[in-house]
């Protein structure tokens, strides 16, 4: 059997860690992209409001993506973790300006509280390499 690579991804462009995890671990050509909230990364503070909090998240994340040597468009998976789900057609408008097409597969749930009391929470899953995209 083969060795299995991994690598822990750290950006200062994206906010550090709030525990004991990292911001994203790239295993072979996979990348677990930890839960990003709306944290602004050079303060530390949450920003303000479920639209600035969504745009702080994915920004985030971008960062991170990069630091993995990927984007948005090597994304294959996200969570969505909402304190409102009322707030579900807001994040959509929202996510639909970084994913923009082969969209990655999604779940989207209301969990009974966020860390920091974040209005949303977005996880990811990438693929790092050449992406061929095939249609049905």
């Amino acid at each position: 059997m083969g060795s299995i690579t991994r690598q822990i991804i750290h950006t200062a462009k994206a906010p550090a860690a709030i525990g004991p995890y990292s911001q994203a671990v790239r295993v072979n050509n996979t990348v677990y992209l930890s839960g990003s909230i709306g944290l602004n990364p050079e303060t530390g503070a949450l920003v303000e409001g479920i639209k600035e909090q969504t745009h702080q998240s994915l920004r985030n994340i971008g960062e991170v993506l990069k630091a993995a040597g990927a984007d948005y468009t090597n994304v294959v998976k996200t969570t969505v973790l909402l304190a409102d789900i009322n707030d579900f057609a807001t994040v959509n408008d929202i996510y639909k300006e970084y994913f923009k097409s082969n969209f990655p597969a999604r779940a989207a749930y209301q969990a009974a509280a966020l860390p920091k009391a974040a209005l949303v929470e977005i996880e990811a899953i990438a693929v790092v390499g050449e992406i061929e995209d095939k249609s049905e």
